[in-house]
């Protein structure tokens, strides 16, 4: 690890080629020429430095201006959490912002710098009603576990496989609605839409930044059409306006303590179906199956090691499930945040420097310059071999004890250190400590019934795609 001693200063190194035809060139070789991790790592090793300067997708028709400095190590990628240097005002996209027409016209609260008055207002709104509702998280949460399970099972045993990411995103979408609602979607005028609807709506404002994969289809074909025009909110409007509406009619109190905060309703409610559409409902698809993905890889041996703490601790509580019986899993707790750091939700970060401000790697210092796009790329930061032992390996004990815990603070999943807590001043994700619970949770409600399971993984356009091979109870 680094240490605080003093290092050489260094221009930043890097290129963005030609105007206009530079960025261009640089979408192509992210999307289809070199891929997504070897775009960084072939210019780290060009460069010589885990910081340069390089174009970010998707380019110059729809990007304010493709071009960044990126951060690609666990120090460097730190200096985005400083809200004193960094503004986060429409950055949440990085250099493409969404029309707000996908969000009611308004910018809602993840778009917002903390200098701007509203994102205290609502921040401060969010985790309110998160403290408030911190009884209903377990089981609420059981009780989605337990259909998704018994799904599963069925779906094994007639098919001999089934999809988890389809049951997830169903699961998913009823805990959010249900937490912040009060019924069941099927309750409302959404009926079991929601989930296709809010995937929908999502891809809307997202699509410029991914690529389809589309075989059949010719890579300069997608490229034209995928990431030079933004999909218009008219052709989601109809599945937008349904969620909406479900959600305005069943809010209820939670908009009338909105308006007691001074904010008002149609801003309260466009931005609560933010929070639980692309926050917690996004997050969420991205969230669980990667954490069954690499627990799933890990292997009966793992299995066994979490299926007993896990039923040691559950029967010591004498079959509660309570905050601090989670607590007590340290297994279970690392093998969550190991999943977290391996495959972040969101592997992007982007600021915009306020002043002039030094930066740091492990081997140099850099100036950033006011006013210029800093990039960080997480899924390189949290695997920072200078940080972490074999940082590419899944290693489910890798945050048990007092060193392991020490490293949590390289854990930036949540848009901040682990070690840290959202507040109105940062950016941090305001149900952060909830995502942990529930991940926490995922692997009891598992290992409560199973004592292994087979899983194969794959890619999707959001997160990983996990399909269930088996299930095994050792005991039936």
């Amino acid at each position: 690890m680094s240490t605080d001693q003093e290092l050489p200063r260094r221009e930043i190194p890097g290129s963005f080629g030609l105007p206009f035809f530079g960025a261009i060139a640089d979408r192509l070789s992210y999307f289809y020429g070199q891929g997504e991790l070897k775009y960084f790592t072939s210019r780290v090793e060009k460069y010589k430095s885990t910081v340069f300067r390089c174009n970010m997708p998707p380019g110059p028709f729809m990007a304010r201006d493709p071009r960044v400095v990126c951060f690609l190590d666990a120090l460097s990628f730190q200096a985005l959490f400083d809200t004193s240097k960094v503004e986060k005002r429409d950055v949440l996209d990085g250099t493409f912002v969404p029309s707000t027409a996908f969000t009611g016209g308004h910018r809602t609260c993840a778009y917002l710098d903390p200098s701007e008055p509203n994102h205290a207002l609502l921040k401060r709104f969010f985790l309110s009603l998160l403290a408030k509702r911190h009884h209903q998280f377990i089981p609420l949460f059981r009780r989605g576990m337990a259909d998704l399970l018994s799904s599963l099972k069925d779906e094994i045993a007639s098919k001999g496989s089934s999809s988890f990411n389809d049951l997830n995103d169903a699961m998913s979408f009823e805990f959010v609605f249900r937490l912040l609602c009060g019924v069941g979607p099927a309750e409302t005028t959404l009926g079991r839409d929601g989930p296709k609807s809010m995937d929908l709506w999502l891809f809307g404002q997202l699509s410029p930044l991914m690529t389809l994969g589309l075989k059949f289809v010719p890579y300069f074909v997608e490229d034209m059409f995928l990431h030079n025009f933004p999909i218009p909110f008219f052709l989601v409007k109809s599945y937008y306006d349904k969620i909406y509406s479900a959600f305005e009619a069943n809010l209820g109190k939670l908009l009338e303590e909105a308006a007691e905060l001074g904010l008002e309703r149609d801003e309260a409610c466009h931005n609560l179906v933010f929070l639980a559409g692309f926050n917690a409902y996004g997050g969420m698809k991205a969230v669980f199956p990667a954490l069954i993905k690499w627990v799933g890889a890990g292997g009966a041996g793992l299995h066994a090691r979490l299926a007993a703490e896990i039923r040691a601790v559950v029967e010591k509580e004498k079959g509660a499930i309570t905050p601090a019986a989670l607590d007590q899993m340290s297994l279970t707790k690392s093998a969550v945040y190991e999943a977290l750091r391996i495959e972040p939700a969101v592997p992007y970060q982007y600021g915009r420097a306020k002043e002039d401000f030094e930066i740091r790697s492990h081997e140099n210092t850099f100036l950033v310059k006011k006013g210029e796009m800093l990039f960080g790329y997480q899924a390189m930061a949290t695997r920072d071999p200078r940080i972490f032992e074999k940082p590419d390996e899944y290693m489910a004990e890798r945050f048990v004890g007092e060193e392991g815990e020490r490293l949590l603070r390289y854990v930036y999943w949540s848009n901040g250190r682990e070690t840290e807590d959202p507040t109105v001043e940062n950016k941090q994700c305001p149900g952060k400590d909830l995502v942990v619970m529930m991940c926490r949770l995922m692997l009891v409600e598992f290992f409560l019934r199973y004592d292994t399971f087979e899983v194969e993984s794959g890619k999707l356009l959001l997160g990983s795609s996990v399909t269930f091979k088996s299930l095994t109870n050792f005991n039936n």
